[in-house]
């Protein structure tokens, strides 16, 4: 016999699944400069690893929360408890084709002090999810932080973080470090070093440092077989940055150097330098990332 929260979850996701529209595809336009100074302020990683992690992202504004049995939610961690949510569907920021004007989710979520759930009823919020196979209806969160408040700033930042991935000349994933090497100048103390990337897709991708004598190093990142010694390097809280800055190791690998002692040592010096130019990462949730470094 099916229980009263079964009946109830069936009915909702019954409910969920209307005949298919298009939910309105707002444009991926940047917001006015005073929410992109927001948006600066989130940590950019965090939104770039959940958007690459998402086929579909929805603005949506939760309709009602269910909470699940114990029995009817299997591995939910302790002191937390599973919710089956419904939300009505505001825009479609990233996906294709269509999607119901209302879908359901479950999420875990923590319990207060008394045991209780946090009260999402009426929230509007970003969800970073996949589709269901055969319930289109239903959507899966990429993982356990994907329902994110909205707020202009996070909505902008993700649009953002949506266009640069969607770019036909969006970076490549960064996929670990092939060779690296330093060629020294005509005068003394001048000289290149070229360290070469791997990618997921096999483009190229270079970290490039000129020494010139009596000048600090300078250090840019090429896309191609070209260099482009005066190109700047890559400002943070880009897509380029974070897949260089998030993904390269601290060190090289020996596997990587192929030089003279002298000419390693200034290799890895060059490697540091390209390093403290790009900053520390500003991941602050462990979670599933991009790339596999080596």
């Amino acid at each position: 016999m099916m229980t009263a929260p079964n009946r109830l979850l069936a009915t909702l996701l019954l409910a969920a699944s209307p005949s298919l529209v298009a939910a309105q595809q707002t444009p991926l336009k940047p917001l006015d400069s005073a929410v992109s100074q927001q948006a600066t302020a989130l940590p950019y990683s965090d939104y770039a690893d959940l958007v690459l992690a998402s086929p579909v992202i929805l603005d949506a504004t939760v309709r009602s929360e269910v909470r699940l049995k114990p029995a009817e939610a299997p591995g939910v961690p302790q002191n937390a408890t599973r919710l089956y949510i419904e939300a009505d569907v505001t825009a479609l920021i990233r996906g294709t084709g269509a999607v119901p004007p209302r879908i359901g989710y479950t999420i875990d979520v923590p319990l207060d002090a008394r045991g209780r759930p946090p009260r999402y009823r009426k929230m509007r919020v970003l969800l970073f999810a996949r589709g269901v196979a055969n319930n289109q209806g239903q959507v899966q969160l990429v993982r356990s932080d994907a329902q994110r408040n909205w707020t202009p700033a996070s909505d902008a930042l993700t649009r953002r973080i949506v266009l640069e991935v969607l770019a036909p000349d969006t970076p490549p994933t960064v996929t670990g470090i092939g060779n690296a090497f330093f060629t020294a100048g005509d005068l003394p103390g001048d000289g290149e070093t070229q360290i070469f990337l791997t990618t997921a897709d096999n483009r190229p991708i270079s970290l490039n440092v000129l020494r010139k004598a009596g000048q600090p190093p300078r250090w840019s990142v090429a896309l191609s077989e070209v260099v482009d010694e005066a190109a700047p390097p890559p400002a943070r809280q880009t897509l380029l940055w974070y897949r260089l800055a998030c993904t390269l190791p601290a060190t090289l690998p020996d596997t990587a150097l192929h030089g003279s002692e002298a000419d390693n040592a200034i290799v890895r010096e060059d490697y540091a330098t390209v390093l403290n130019g790009l900053g520390t990462c500003d991941r602050t949730v462990d979670g599933p990332k991009e790339g596999s470094v080596r």
